[in-house]
């Protein structure tokens, strides 16, 4: 009776997480948020990684002052060490923001203790995840988290009023996910983001075309310049949710775009032949340095 009881709460609790986001184009693509045990994880992970890189790095750029200092090792002054230290802050905040920076603008719209975890970070407004947003959020988490946690372990939680000031702001800031149906936190309230759950099939099994029919698809390069990465993996959303409707929807749309008649009753084969197309035509531009971010960049 037990199991039972848990297995109705974990589905009460993936249909309270169920969105519908509407993407520019019209198109409702069902979506689920992320846990909020899968962000805390997530983020525990990548600081862990963070703080592994920052280690090794420690005791490569120390050994390079130690050696450096033992040169003039009679002076009462110690510039290399001085050196050193000046380099490791501005490293550590540079890879910190840069990992998340980094990886965040990436393709996959997470980092490495995101993808672990099967979460990513998108637009709530349906369009491409840009760089304002990331650095947005990013930038909020030092004022939701790290400068408080930083103040209260530099002894601040004895510091009377301030102490308490500063506890009452991390708490505030950490409860913020559990105050909102979204599970957002003040970063992605700024930014306009949040973060779901990443689909965890992978397209080749969700496609079913055979390979000798997607020849009977031709798109030339007129066509196939009309749309870039975004609309690219909107497509490869809705392949993977393999809705009638929505396949049914943007076949239209694409149809109307690049000019072709829509046919009936083929709508997955065709935009199955389409994605294909697609990223072949983006990987061809990528491997000569050129980027379509989507249909409004022009390349």
């Amino acid at each position: 009776m037990s199991a039972a009881i848990a297995r109705n709460r974990f589905r009460a609790s993936e249909a309270k997480r169920q969105r519908q986001l509407v993407t520019p184009e019209g198109l409702s693509l069902p979506l689920t948020i992320a846990s909020r045990g899968a962000r805390a994880g997530a983020l525990m992970l990548d600081l862990l990684f963070i703080g592994l890189g920052a280690f090794a790095l420690i005791l490569f750029l120390v050994s390079i002052g130690i050696g450096v200092l033992s040169i003039g090792a009679s002076s009462n002054q110690s510039p290399a060490l001085e050196f050193v230290a000046v380099l490791l802050i501005m490293l550590f905040w540079f890879a910190r923001y840069g990992y998340f920076l980094y990886f965040e603008l990436g393709p996959k719209g997470a980092t490495p203790g995101k993808r672990l975890l099967g979460i990513r970070v998108a637009a709530r407004d349906g369009g491409r995840l840009t760089a304002e947003a990331v650095i947005a959020r990013n930038l909020m988490r030092d004022v939701e988290v790290f400068l408080p946690t930083f103040f209260l372990l530099g002894g601040a939680q004895e510091a009377g009023v301030a102490g308490s000031a500063a506890t009452v702001w991390l708490a505030i800031f950490v409860l913020f996910p559990f105050l909102n149906k979204d599970r957002l936190r003040a970063g992605d309230l700024v930014a306009g983001t949040w973060v779901v759950e990443a689909p965890k099939v992978k397209l080749a099994e969700a496609m079913s075309l055979a390979p000798d029919r997607r020849e009977d698809y031709r798109f030339g390069e007129a066509e196939l310049s009309v749309y870039g990465e975004h609309e690219l993996q909107v497509l490869e959303s809705v392949l993977r949710q393999d809705s009638d409707e929505a396949l049914r929807e943007v076949a239209q749309a694409i149809c109307r775009k690049i000019g072709w008649m829509p046919g009936a009753g083929h709508d997955r084969e065709f935009l199955e032949a389409f994605y294909a197309a697609l990223r072949d035509h983006l990987e061809r531009g990528m491997r000569f340095g050129k980027r379509k971010a989507d249909k409004h960049d022009a390349g």
